[in-house]
């Protein structure tokens, strides 16, 4: 079982994800609500305001989209938590991990709850037509904990699968 410091490790980091995201998100808001894009990097990096009322990549699933992936957040919040609790000792680095992917899911959360408009993306890039869809800070946080989460549990695997040292004869 993790020490407390490595569970407040997961909600700290969880917690800061959600602040930033939010304030980033509102920033978003005031600032490109009637504007078209404002280039960053030329064409390959943008701002640009989208309200996603699905999920990653815009996925929809009918008229009941905000509370099923509100049920799906908070479901993957409780589930990631339980996993920061039940993780081994030591492991800061899977602690770090599941705080950005329980941030993430938190903060894209509160957008599902604050406005029927759907989650606020403000990050466009690509190349001409070819983009990327539009996302935000809690996407990243989620995308490189999920990462870092399989990283860990790889690191996990392989420590429980080496093959135990030759005795000495």
């Amino acid at each position: 079982m993790p020490s407390d410091a490595e569970r407040r490790l997961f909600w700290v980091t969880a917690a800061c994800v959600v602040l930033i995201d939010l304030v980033t998100k509102l920033v978003a808001e005031s600032a490109l609500l009637h504007t078209a894009a404002v280039p960053i990097f030329g064409d390959w990096v943008q701002l640009r305001l989208v309200y996603n009322r699905g999920a990653a990549f815009g996925l929809h699933v009918g008229a009941f989209s905000r509370w099923v992936f509100l049920g799906v957040a908070v479901v993957a919040i409780i589930v990631l938590s339980r996993m920061s609790r039940g993780g081994p000792p030591g492991d800061r680095f899977r602690q770090l991990a599941l705080g950005l992917v329980a941030g993430g899911a938190a903060g894209n959360l509160v957008d599902r709850i604050r406005s029927a408009r759907g989650v606020v993306d403000f990050l466009d890039v690509g190349i001409g037509t070819l983009r990327w869809p539009t996302f935000n800070v809690a996407d990243i946080a989620v995308s490189c904990g999920a990462i870092a989460l399989a990283l860990s549990l790889w690191r996990e695997d392989s420590r429980r699968t080496a093959p135990e040292p030759a005795a000495p004869a």
